[in-house]
């Protein structure tokens, strides 16, 4: 199966570089039995889904993941983009100029306007694969640390971080990060600290949405899945099969492998909000498609032939061209329907990527 197949033409003005308000957004929903579609809005949805449905969200946190500061003792700007903390001070991370900052390498953050006496340092330990390196963080001064709880290195390296951090918002959002950002590229459900980029799908969910789901009998359920800077990890193999995706840590609670598992029992639906749950889900399904409760890392490349064992409805941003969440959405409702999905929301003006409209596929 060749990548090239799963390309569409897309206006650049159609990539979304700002935010609807929550549950505002249209929303194309695709029936995969008919092969038609009908457009609505996010506000839509329970009329859409049915009483006895549960519906399964990503309750990642993102935190504000960029940095940005100077060398030391040379003064050169440098930004860094905290990637997967490996113990209470160390980090892998992307770091910019990365030619400069071998092992050894120090750098300081810090920003008087936002942050008034928080002081960073960094030094880079070790130069890994693809740009990447291991650094070490450590606060110099200004994070709180009265009360009566001790407070340990990882937590003050957390707080300076947010702090200090800028929200880092996808590549394709051509413009700087704002104070705004910070709320609306998190979802309201989000509880567990980790990703560095948002499950888009959940950006649309206000607390009112929800309970209009659940008054219309609709359950609601989280898991967890950290999603890394891999989900904007381009497809450079020719051939679909050669592509192998970035492993993300992902939990399934008791009470979310419970509901599953009493909605598929009662012949209901479980519907996905995003493909960062629907990975999170596949990865925990056993093949006699059971979901079980527990941590993993969901490293599950899904793609057109994969059989789904959780997920019976889907809904999910518009994505890039020749893209792993396109592929895993073709997985779901076909190659043919979902380009011609894709082809009409082009046509039709639908604003695409995180902070663009939305599907649901049925």
């Amino acid at each position: 199966m060749l990548v090239s197949d799963f390309d569409f033409d897309l206006p650049e003005e159609l990539i979304a570089q700002e935010a609807r308000p929550r549950g505002t957004s249209r929303l194309l929903v695709v029936d995969r039995a008919s092969g038609t579609w009908q457009e609505g809005t996010v506000a839509d949805l329970p009329r859409f889904l049915h009483a006895g449905d549960l519906a399964v969200a990503n309750d990642s946190r993102v935190f504000p993941a960029r940095l940005l500061g100077r060398r030391d003792p040379s003064g050169g700007s440098v930004e860094m983009l905290l990637l997967s903390r490996e113990n209470d001070h160390d980090w892998e991370a992307l770091v910019h100029p990365g030619q400069k900052l071998k092992p050894g390498a120090r750098m300081v953050f810090e920003d008087p306007a936002r942050a008034p006496g928080v002081h960073l340092d960094a030094v880079v330990l070790d130069r890994r694969f693809f740009g990447r390196r291991l650094v070490r963080l450590d606060v110099v001064r200004g994070v709180d640390r009265s009360g009566s709880e001790p407070v340990d290195a990882a937590t003050q390296i957390d707080r300076a971080v947010d702090a200090l951090g800028h929200v880092p918002l996808p590549p394709y959002i051509r413009r700087a990060d704002t104070a705004e950002d910070r709320e609306r590229y998190q979802t309201v459900f989000a509880s567990e600290r980790g990703s560095v980029a948002a499950p888009t799908a959940g950006l649309h969910f206000d607390m009112d949405l929800i309970e209009r789901l659940r008054q219309a009998g609709v359950g609601w359920a989280t898991v967890t899945l950290h999603v890394g800077y891999g989900t904007f990890k381009p497809i450079r193999a020719e051939r679909v099969e050669d592509h192998q995706v970035d492993a993300e840590i992902f939990e399934v609670s008791d009470a979310t492998a419970r509901a599953i598992a009493a909605t598929r029992a009662s012949g209901k639906r479980v519907v996905a909000i995003g493909t960062t749950t629907t990975r999170a889900l596949e990865s925990a399904a056993t093949a006699e498609r059971t979901v079980l409760p527990g941590a993993g890392a969901a490293s599950l490349f899904i793609h057109p032939g994969y059989r789904f064992k959780v997920v019976d409805a889907l809904v999910t941003n518009f994505h890039l061209p020749r893209s792993s969440l396109l592929l895993l959405v073709a997985a779901f409702a076909g190659r043919d329907l979902t380009l011609a999905a894709y082809r009409h929301a082009v046509a039709s003006g639908f604003r695409f990527y995180s902070y663009g409209d939305a599907m649901l596929i049925v």
